[in-house]
């Protein structure tokens, strides 16, 4: 018996997510979108999407009286965040409206890291030593037994945005003094140097459904403050470092409380130790274009899929995934100091993916051998950096 159209409302403050909202009008389902009005000239799937509602600047009672108008004629099934930004604010939709999925609680530890930090904790999941900006004395406490450098982190902010690296207890304290009232929203960590990897996954009903292990082989920290060049390739699969890692997301996902819906999980590896540390989480799809990398290594799109388990958990139904290939990816991208850097020298048979995006310049590699997509990002990022590469100041958001 085929199912109604479902209404899904697919809300993103950032221009990403198209692959979510084809699928969904693929599925045969009804797509509308919820969006910045500053974003109505990007590449849309226009095609896909029923009707767009536009804001200005997010008033959470505004945005929140005007689905209620639309909702007297348009029965929404689903609301869904399709940025990191956008998850805290649509689970208090969500709860305003008694929609089904993730509620404020929930998201909070998808958003703030503060909140991760001490959730991870309580369920015994490995994390750096850390502590609030709450009270002085905990301070005093933290900065007394746990030896510098640490990190400052802003507990909202997604990426490496707003992240201050402190060595001293007087630098520390200078910059809580310099944050002022807003230093109850950072916390605290220890600085550890290691190896960055990350986790992107699928949850169906509390289970970790697919999962894939990349490493970025710069981290996004020093990407984002020494102006390099991003980089990440899919892990050795059947390595113990894939599967230890498999294991910890599985355990924050339990942990934090994931029921359905993609995910992309940090944890770093100690150089001193070689003991794996949980970092951050979030209830999205992960930026950086690291989607079409996991994608390319996988067989798996994680935004379409995603789509696949929000209607088949509306509809009741049975989510099955697709048919999983194990090669192996990597991607390198970069500023550019060309507008528009022609990527025709790049000429290895590899190469699946090309970034089309003014100022950048990026490629996809995909073999069945993990020393060759090392190798070819090696030499590339070699080559980018001597003809194309410009590099930006970090985002600072935290003083």
């Amino acid at each position: 018996m085929p199912h109604k159209p479902l209404n899904f409302l697919c809300i993103t403050t950032y221009f990403k997510g198209e692959d979510f909202l084809k699928s969904c009008k693929a599925d045969g389902n009804n797509v509308y979108l919820l969006t910045k009005k500053k974003l109505e000239n990007e590449n849309w799937p226009w095609e896909s999407i029923e009707d767009v509602f536009y804001i200005d600047d997010w008033n959470q009672e505004d945005v929140a009286k005007g689905i209620a108008y639309k909702f007297r004629t348009i029965k929404f099934d689903r609301f869904v965040a399709l940025d990191d930004f956008d998850v805290e604010k649509v689970a208090l939709l969500r709860e305003h409206f008694r929609m089904p999925g993730m509620g404020r609680t929930t998201a909070h530890y998808f958003r703030d890291k503060l909140a991760m930090r001490i959730k991870a904790k309580a369920e015994n999941v490995n994390v750096p030593e850390f502590t609030s900006l709450f009270n002085n004395d905990d301070i005093n406490a933290y900065a007394d037994t746990i030896p510098a450098p640490w990190l400052l982190k802003p507990r909202m902010e997604a990426s490496a945005t707003g992240i201050k690296k402190i060595h001293s207890k007087d630098e520390l304290w200078q910059m809580v003094h310099d944050l002022g009232d807003e230093r109850d929203n950072y916390l605290v960590e220890k600085f550890a140097p290691g190896d960055v990897f990350h986790v992107d996954g699928l949850n169906v009903d509390g289970k970790v459904v697919f999962s894939r292990v990349s490493k970025y082989l710069d981290t996004p920290f020093e990407v984002a403050h020494g102006g390099g060049i991003f980089r990440s390739a899919t892990s050795e699969i059947g390595s113990t470092i894939e599967k230890g890692l498999q294991k910890m997301n599985k355990q924050v996902m339990k942990a934090f409380g994931m029921q359905s819906g993609a995910s992309h999980t940090e944890f770093i590896q100690s150089k001193a130790t070689g003991e794996l540390f949980f970092l951050e989480t979030s209830s999205r799809v992960g930026g950086a274009n690291l989607a079409e990398m996991v994608a390319f290594a996988s067989g798996v799109n994680l935004w379409r899929e995603w789509a696949k388990i929000e209607a088949a958990n509306l509809k009741k139904i049975t989510y099955k995934l697709p048919k999983i290939s194990n090669k192996y990816a990597g991607i390198v991208v970069s500023l550019s100091r060309f507008k528009h850097p022609d990527t025709a020298s790049f000429t290895e048979a590899e190469i699946v993916w090309r970034m089309n995006k003014e100022w950048h310049i990026g490629l996809i590699v995909v073999s069945d051998s993990s020393e060759r997509v090392l190798e070819l990002l090696d030499n590339y990022t070699h080559r980018i950096a001597t003809a194309f590469h410009a590099s930006a100041a970090a985002p600072d958001k935290s003083l």
